[in-house]
């Protein structure tokens, strides 16, 4: 769950019930969760970490949310309220492959912004999102993110699912939280990878030495897990295929968890480059060859499982292609 663009300058205050005998020793964020079912515990994980919840009587500010509540105490909430949304609807072609009235999956195309930022205020999926659900989509945890609980980098392909109101917004919320959502990545790699199923972890965090790149880190970052399966090796080894499924999803994890066990992503300059021996079609192509390409949840009103599917584009399908007749 992305909740990056908490406003704390606008908020109201929520004030808990004081803690019972029987709920003594809770976390504090499933506490507080449990007292306001309408937000999710993310959001409370957050909050807490943004030093945004006190214990009511000794004022005091609760900063790690696994603290024990104990009987008797009762805490406030300085909750965040969603701000009006300055971004202009544009009319895009957008590749829906589910909608209804409380959620939408888009297959995003390579090379699209998923939501505004700094110097990139137009031209991005919630630009094209805002035009086709006309003023319908949820606008909690940031004015600059409506309906957006989770992302993928500008230059992935493939599914993401968009939330239309609020009640959607916390129920998928909690699925990231809990990494009960179904993530599936197809990803073409430098190298053989010798293994044919493994586990990478490792915290990732901004890397100390750049920080516009992520990195495994050994102390802060958010703990990750990746695992994947090699399909396919090819060229002797110049290249494989490997399908990476999410258990976390930190910022670059695929990329990030690949480059550390020497597999960096073709097409991923950031974090790695091409061998001196790589034929042209495979030093010149033009993203990080990574697609989302199966995306499962629990559905926010059904309550039933959903699992979505889309083929690689056309370009990895090319990659591919050229890659077996090496």
């Amino acid at each position: 769950m992305e909740l990056d663009d908490l406003d704390v300058e606008n908020k109201e205050d929520l004030v808990s019930l004081p803690v019972s005998e029987t709920q003594a020793k809770t976390r504090l964020d499933k506490f507080l969760a449990d007292n306001f079912p309408e937000y999710s515990r993310n959001t409370f994980i957050r909050l807490i970490e943004d030093h945004q919840v006190q214990e009511q009587k000794s004022g005091l500010f609760i900063h790690h949310p696994d603290y024990k509540v104990r009987t008797g105490e009762a805490f406030l909430v300085n909750m965040p309220q969603a701000e009006p949304l300055d971004v202009k609807p544009e009319e895009m072609p957008l590749d829906i492959v589910y909608e209804d009235e409380d959620v939408l999956v888009v297959n995003k195309p390579a090379g699209l912004v998923v939501h505004p930022g700094a110097g990139n205020w137009e031209h991005t999926l919630v630009n094209g999102l805002l035009f086709h659900c006309k003023g319908s989509l949820s606008g909690i945890g940031g004015v600059c993110r409506p309906g957006i609980v989770h992302r993928i980098d500008k230059d992935t392909s493939g599914l993401l699912v968009v939330v239309k109101n609020d009640i959607a917004y916390h129920s998928l919320a909690e699925q990231f939280s809990e990494h009960s959502i179904q993530r599936t990545y197809q990803a073409f790699v430098w190298g053989r990878v010798e293994q044919e199923r493994g586990i990478i972890t490792g915290n990732i965090g901004r890397s100390e030495t750049n920080r516009q790149k992520m990195a495994i880190v050994t102390r802060g970052g958010k703990p990750a897990v990746t695992h994947y399966e090699r399909l396919a090796v090819f060229g002797n080894g110049i290249a494989s295929h490997v399908q990476c499924v999410l258990e976390t999803g930190r910022t670059h994890q695929i990329r990030v968890h690949m480059t550390s066990v020497r597999h960096p992503l073709i097409g991923d300059y950031t974090y790695g480059r091409a061998p001196k021996n790589a034929p042209d079609f495979l030093r010149d192509f033009p993203r990080q060859a990574l697609h989302a390409g199966l995306l499962g949840f629990v559905h926010p009103r059904t309550k039933k499982q959903m699992v979505f599917e889309v083929p690689m584009p056309a370009d990895m399908q090319e990659l591919l292609k050229k890659l077996k007749a090496l």
